[in-house]
């Protein structure tokens, strides 16, 4: 079904849906990795983000968003001097980052005191966003819902675990989708939430002896 925003795109500070308001949704996710505003980052822009992305603002746009601006935020065209001022540590690159990547995709590493975390993701147009790697873990996530995202081992009852501490939260799960390369490895959870979890859901989670680690990601977008 076609909406009314994959018409007339999302409110936002131009000049494109695509290499500003889903490059700067990117960064707003990509923040949530290390827990706020990274010290370093490095974004590596592959196909029309490298080709046209500083025209098109994307530059700008991933860096405001890894400083929490939203798409429709004016401070988006001074970006780079603000992170400049704020000492925030950015590199940009170009790569190539595989024939199977969609054209509009970044790939972004991030540092903030001992966090660190590597993400890549597309904007696909009209503002939407799909993350397909989180440290080095295949994903989709859409930055449409509140998501947690976690490594866990391989373990009966995990996800029945996760799901009672959600719903002593009052946290209703819309989405779960659970991916492991083998039996008794390491499963990873997807799970897309109605309502925001707090840092001490997230916290609460971590606790579990076989959870490795948890992110909790914002909604970035309708």
């Amino acid at each position: 079904m076609v909406s009314l925003l994959d018409i007339i795109g999302p409110v936002m500070v131009g000049p494109s849906s695509s290499h500003t308001a889903g490059a700067c949704r990117l960064g707003l996710l990509a923040r949530n990795l290390v827990g706020g505003t990274p010290e370093r980052a490095r974004i590596e822009l592959h196909g029309s983000f490298a080709r046209t992305g500083e025209g098109h603002g994307t530059d700008k746009a991933i860096a405001g968003g890894l400083m929490g601006f939203r798409p429709d935020d004016e401070r988006l065209r001074d970006a780079l001097e603000i992170a400049d001022r704020e000492g925030l540590d950015y590199v940009f690159d170009k790569a190539s980052l595989g024939e199977d990547a969609h054209p509009n995709t970044a790939r972004i590493t991030l540092e903030r005191g001992e966090r660190k975390a590597v993400m890549t993701g597309a904007s696909l147009g009209a503002g939407r966003i799909l993350v397909t790697e989180i440290n080095g873990y295949k994903v989709e996530v859409t930055g449409s819902y509140h998501t947690i995202v976690l490594i866990a081992e391989d373990v009966k009852g995990s996800v029945a675990a996760i799901a009672t501490i959600l719903a002593e939260h009052e946290i209703n799960i819309a989405n779960l989708r659970l991916t492991r390369k083998e039996r008794g490895g390491d499963a990873f959870m997807v799970i897309e939430v109605d309502e925001a979890p707090g840092e001490s859901v997230r916290d609460e989670i971590r606790t579990l002896p076989w959870v490795r680690w948890a992110f909790r990601l914002d909604k970035v977008s309708a």
